[in-house]
Protein backbone atom coordinates (compact mmCIF):
# COMPACT_ATOMS: atom_id res chain seq x y z
CA UNK A 1 0.00 0.00 0.00
CA UNK A 2 2.60 2.22 0.78
CA UNK A 3 4.61 1.78 -2.68
CA UNK A 4 1.44 2.30 -4.41
CA UNK A 5 1.14 5.25 -2.37
CA UNK A 6 4.15 6.96 -3.07
CA UNK A 7 4.24 5.94 -6.79
CA UNK A 8 0.66 7.43 -7.05
CA UNK A 9 2.16 10.98 -5.51
CA UNK A 10 5.21 10.34 -7.84
CA UNK A 11 3.39 9.96 -10.56
CA UNK A 12 0.97 12.92 -10.33
CA UNK A 13 4.10 15.07 -9.53
CA UNK A 14 5.46 13.66 -13.28
CA UNK A 15 2.01 14.60 -14.81
CA UNK A 16 2.40 18.08 -12.98
CA UNK A 17 5.97 18.57 -14.86
CA UNK A 18 5.45 17.83 -18.05
CA UNK A 19 2.28 19.47 -18.16
CA UNK A 20 2.66 22.52 -16.81
CA UNK A 21 2.38 26.05 -18.06
CA UNK A 22 6.00 27.54 -16.70
CA UNK A 23 7.75 26.09 -14.23
CA UNK A 24 10.23 28.62 -13.51
CA UNK A 25 8.36 31.69 -11.02
CA UNK A 26 7.68 34.98 -12.79
CA UNK A 27 10.44 37.78 -11.91
CA UNK A 28 7.57 40.71 -12.47
CA UNK A 29 4.08 39.58 -12.11
CA UNK A 30 0.94 41.96 -10.59
CA UNK A 31 2.80 42.53 -6.94
CA UNK A 32 3.54 46.14 -7.80
CA UNK A 33 2.08 46.98 -10.89
CA UNK A 34 4.81 44.66 -12.29
CA UNK A 35 7.66 46.19 -11.35
CA UNK A 36 10.54 43.59 -9.98
CA UNK A 37 9.66 43.27 -6.41
CA UNK A 38 12.76 44.49 -4.11
CA UNK A 39 10.49 42.19 -1.46
CA UNK A 40 8.74 39.46 -0.95
CA UNK A 41 4.84 40.26 -1.55
CA UNK A 42 4.07 38.49 2.00
CA UNK A 43 6.84 39.92 3.83
CA UNK A 44 6.05 40.70 7.51
CA UNK A 45 4.68 44.61 9.13
CA UNK A 46 6.17 46.25 11.60
CA UNK A 47 4.20 45.45 14.93
CA UNK A 48 2.69 49.13 15.61
CA UNK A 49 0.31 48.45 12.33
CA UNK A 50 -1.33 45.77 14.07
CA UNK A 51 -2.87 47.98 16.60
CA UNK A 52 -3.47 50.54 14.39
CA UNK A 53 -5.87 47.92 11.88
CA UNK A 54 -7.82 46.78 14.94
CA UNK A 55 -9.09 50.42 15.88
CA UNK A 56 -9.60 50.13 12.00
CA UNK A 57 -11.47 47.20 12.62
CA UNK A 58 -13.26 48.74 15.38
CA UNK A 59 -15.00 50.86 13.91
CA UNK A 60 -15.95 49.10 10.72
CA UNK A 61 -17.90 47.09 13.11
CA UNK A 62 -18.97 49.97 14.44
CA UNK A 63 -20.86 50.89 10.96
CA UNK A 64 -22.26 47.22 10.96
CA UNK A 65 -23.92 48.25 13.54
CA UNK A 66 -25.37 51.60 13.09
CA UNK A 67 -26.66 50.70 9.54
CA UNK A 68 -29.67 48.42 11.31
CA UNK A 69 -29.57 50.73 14.32
CA UNK A 70 -30.85 53.59 11.98
CA UNK A 71 -33.45 51.96 10.40
CA UNK A 72 -35.03 50.83 13.81
CA UNK A 73 -34.18 53.45 16.07
CA UNK A 74 -37.01 55.98 15.19
CA UNK A 75 -39.45 52.71 16.18
CA UNK A 76 -37.45 52.15 19.39
CA UNK A 77 -37.07 55.51 20.60
CA UNK A 78 -34.74 57.03 23.37
CA UNK A 79 -33.20 54.09 24.45
CA UNK A 80 -32.31 53.37 21.54
CA UNK A 81 -30.24 57.05 20.97
CA UNK A 82 -29.03 56.17 25.02
CA UNK A 83 -27.69 52.11 23.95
CA UNK A 84 -25.64 53.98 20.80
CA UNK A 85 -24.01 56.73 22.91
CA UNK A 86 -22.99 53.70 25.00
CA UNK A 87 -21.78 51.66 22.64
CA UNK A 88 -19.63 54.91 21.12
CA UNK A 89 -18.70 55.66 24.47
CA UNK A 90 -16.78 52.30 24.92
CA UNK A 91 -15.23 52.74 21.35
CA UNK A 92 -14.03 56.10 22.49
CA UNK A 93 -12.43 54.40 25.37
CA UNK A 94 -10.50 52.23 22.80
CA UNK A 95 -9.38 55.21 21.16
CA UNK A 96 -7.99 56.72 24.21
CA UNK A 97 -6.30 54.28 24.80
CA UNK A 98 -4.54 53.07 21.25
CA UNK A 99 -3.78 57.09 21.81
CA UNK A 100 -2.37 56.38 24.68
CA UNK A 101 0.01 53.51 24.05
CA UNK A 102 1.00 55.71 20.82
CA UNK A 103 -0.73 53.03 18.11
CA UNK A 104 -1.52 56.64 16.47
CA UNK A 105 2.02 58.21 16.31
CA UNK A 106 3.60 57.59 12.75
CA UNK A 107 7.24 58.62 13.42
Amino acid sequence: MLVLAVGAVAGLRLLHRLTAVRAAPLLAGPFLSGDIPDEHALSRFHARWYALTLLFLAFDVEMLFMYPWAVVVAGMGAAAVVEMFVFLGLLMCGVLYAWREGALRWA
